[in-house]
């Protein structure tokens, strides 16, 4: 008997080219773990097709991407794999994370796009893009790719320029690591090792040999190592050009100082008023002034004045379409970028004691109860009787002595009153620590400090507040007494997040504060409970910061919902038109609905875009200035490695604890292996505890760190702890061993013990 048996005949039917393809891609989606070559497909299937039709089946879905070879002419599915009638294509914006992933944000889309970096392409932070993304099998969120860039967000970056003998690669610093490619013909006469600026190309073209986007070098800055350079390079880096256009500059330059006659009589005129101006010491550009007079009938009128930009920056002009692609002055440590030309911004436009200036002005009388009873707005023209700094106007409030005293604390008493009925309806009290810096000559930093907020500074806020909210409330009534919509520029506060609250709840009731999170408004005076309670509580000073980011953010737009922060219902930006274009934009459609019986309805679809842009440039002015704050923080301290100081606990991540030191207020890091000890992580990330000896690390503990590393490039400053936090007897608990499911950080030393053990351990895989 013949050993060779047979093998039965599959039955079945013989299956198209294209519904055999789809017959595999399902076989091998339901085996997603399952390796098999054509025969077994085929018995799988119990299908007659030969070998080679199976075999072209599954090329094409290899090509495809669906399916991956393996070895042996074995195939598996691609658990990525995504059907193109289960993919969707979308618009959005690009949000980076430092690993190179992103998230596209689509707007109407609740949750964001996950991209890996693989898939991100040549797709920058802040770039429109078109994905395409779709929902992998076994997971809730939706992931995509980067499809096409659809509009750069910014076009030139500062680099250090690295020559190959092919091409060179600029290497951006900063917050947007990244590297742009360079054509050896488009380096000008830059060197190996020079900071320069580079042009993405605009077709987004991505270099063959690097698989970088390529650029061209417009300008070489020389050697890097200067501070100022690399100043320069946050303000290019996020999108700010440093110089204005020949032609913005020279349409600014030709504007007249002069104001005729004609003019004047067009305008309300204030200059006989008291008006004074209060502002930081160095500012040049003063914008806003105050006025004050008695009025008959035991009333008094107090007026808002604000530098009539609008009045020199016509539509449609260079100067204005420069001014609408900047949106706002970038005020960093050492400098301003601003959003005008000087011509306009420290001269024209600037509210200069003994000069007379055009304004746009808010006048509101006030009664004896200081309420406002009545209120004015227009054009006008004043003439400033003093400039006080904020160091000399609250000498006078505290002295009673010196220039104005009766006028500067009534003026302080009546905003007293505004801030406390504020508070009473709502209001959450935002105010945080600001760092400033000391600097010498050549912006190397001397000193670091906290600026001190007193009642000059709050007075002047206080009377900012109050105009921009009624210019806003303006607007409002008269869309309601009109019954029609009047498109304009609100700045809006939605309520926080319940999710976020609930969290940040839990997490101050671990530190000993209970949070009423049940209502929005409950949400509110907890928050300044908070605040008021962190004022004596390090470990609560630590959560101020984290309460303000699950709020969230202000933005501008035509949609009034709002701004629950300040507690108001309506609210815009007035009293800044010199570095924020969104109040130039409120002049001049607050400007045309004044008359009585007017009715000035702008086009609400471009007015809308327009305060995105705005919204989304004033988001990359706060991280060049924020960068530029940590840049000179880590400068600061280059000078102090080596020596110890006393720190505060202000975080706790998975790599290390974040300390801010007490005196100069500058952040770092320990990370684990510049420990003591090992230490494993506590419930909420709220502390750590020493595996040793159970020394316990939590928020807000004052501890001693030594200064280790002060990394300008990296912009990190590295410490190593000293001494742990000091605790009474009774508040020393035990410790032992590591808690379940808690990830434990050990030190150098450590890991070396534990390759040893690895390498004599029993290989039982």
């Amino acid at each position: 008997m013949s050993k060779n048996k047979k093998k039965p005949k599959i039955k079945g039917r013989k299956l198209s080219a294209k519904d055999l393809q789809r017959a595999v891609l399902r076989l091998f989606q339901r085996h997603p773990g399952k390796q098999y070559n054509p025969r077994q497909v085929i018995a799988k299937l119990k299908i007659t097709n030969n070998k080679d039709a199976v075999q072209y089946a599954i090329e094409q879905l290899v090509a495809d991407n669906a399916l991956y070879a393996k070895d042996k002419f074995k195939y598996q599915i691609n658990r990525e794999y995504v059907a193109e009638s289960d993919q969707k294509t979308a618009e959005g914006k690009v949000d980076m994370t430092r690993s190179g992933a992103a998230y596209i944000v689509i707007e109407g889309r609740e949750e964001d796009i996950y991209v890996s970096p693989k898939n991100v392409k040549n797709a920058l932070n802040g770039d429109k893009v078109k994905i395409r993304y779709w929902k992998p099998r076994g997971r809730h969120k939706a992931e995509g790719e980067v499809l096409e860039v659809l509009q750069r967000a910014t076009e030139h970056f500062v680099g250090i320029l690295q020559l190959f003998p092919r091409f060179g690669i600029v290497a951006i610093e900063g917050n947007q690591t990244m590297e742009i490619a360079v054509d050896l013909e488009d380096i000008q006469t830059a060197e190996n090792g020079d900071m320069v600026v580079v042009k993405l190309n605009e077709d987004a073209e991505v270099n063959s040999r690097t698989s970088r986007p390529k650029g061209i070098i417009t300008s070489v800055l020389g050697a890097p190592g200067s501070s100022s350079l690399d100043m320069q390079a946050i303000l290019i880096n996020n999108g700010f050009n440093i110089d204005f256009p020949p032609e913005v500059v020279k349409e600014s330059e030709e504007l007249s100082t002069e104001i005729t006659e004609e003019e004047i009589t067009k305008r309300r005129d204030f200059r006989d008023t008291l008006t004074f101006t209060i502002d930081p010491l160095t500012a040049k550009d003063f914008d806003d002034a105050l006025s004050y007079r008695k009025l008959e009938d035991g009333q008094f009128e107090i007026g808002v004045h604000i530098a009539d930009v609008s009045h020199y920056v016509q539509p449609k002009t260079a100067l204005d379409n420069e001014a609408y692609k900047r949106s706002t002055s970038v005020y960093l440590v050492d400098r301003v970028c601003p959003m005008l030309p000087e011509k306009i911004s420290n001269e024209l436009c600037s509210l200069r004691p003994h000069e007379d200036k055009l304004t746009f002005s808010a006048a509101f009388v006030f009664d004896k109860e200081m309420k406002v009873v009545r209120r004015w707005f227009g054009k006008a023209i004043i003439h400033s009787d003093r400039r006080f700094t904020y160091e000399e106007a609250q000498e006078v409030l505290e002295s009673g002595e010196g220039d104005h005293p009766e006028e500067l604390q009534l003026l302080n008493n009546v905003a007293k009153k505004l801030r406390e009925r504020r508070f009473k309806h709502g209001s959450i009290d935002f105010a945080s620590e600001e760092v400033r810096f000391r600097l010498d000559e050549d912006g190397t930093p001397l000193e670091v400090y906290v600026k001190e907020r007193k009642d000059a500074h709050m007075l002047v806020e206080d009377f900012m507040l109050l105009a921009n909210r009624e210019v806003a409330g303006f607007i409002g009534k008269k869309e309601k007494a009109r019954n029609k919509v009047i498109p304009f520029v609100y700045r809006v506060h939605d309520e926080p997040d319940p999710d976020k609250a609930l969290e940040l709840s839990l997490f101050a009731k671990a530190l000993g504060f209970e949070m009423d999170v049940s209502t929005s408004e409950a949400i509110a005076k907890s928050y300044n409970m908070l605040i008021t309670r962190a004022e004596t509580d390090p470990a609560l000073k630590m959560l101020a910061p984290l309460a303000i980011r699950t709020m969230a953010k202000a933005v501008y737009t035509t949609n009034n919902i709002g701004h629950y922060g300040l507690g108001f219902e309506y609210y815009s930006h007035f009293t800044s038109p010199i570095r924020r274009y969104s109040d130039v934009l409120t002049h001049r459609i607050l400007e045309l609905n004044l008359p009585k019986g007017s009715m000035h309805i702008v086009n609400g679809n471009e007015l809308e875009e327009k305060c995105k842009h705005i919204s989304n440039q004033e988001r990359r002015a706060t991280d060049a200035e924020r960068e530029s704050i940590k840049y000179k923080q880590v400068e600061f301290m280059e000078k102090h490695v080596g020596e110890e100081f006393a720190g505060v606990v202000n975080g706790i991540a998975d790599f290390g604890v974040f300390v801010e030191l007490t005196e100069s207020h500058c952040e770092g890091m320990i990370t684990y292996d510049n420990m003591d000890q090992p230490y494993d992580m506590g419930d909420g990330r709220l502390s750590i505890h020493g595996r040793h000896d159970g020394q316990q690390i939590r928020m807000g503990d004052e501890i001693r760190v030594k200064v280790l590393e002060a990394d300008i490039k990296r912009r990190r400053i590295e410490m190593a702890l000293v001494e742990g936090p000091k605790r009474k007897p009774e508040e020393i608990g035990t410790f032992s061993g590591r808690p379940k499911n808690k990830p434990s950080f050990p030190r150098k030393s450590d890991k070396k013990n534990d390759k040893g053990r690895r390498r004599t351990g029993n290989r039982r895989k």
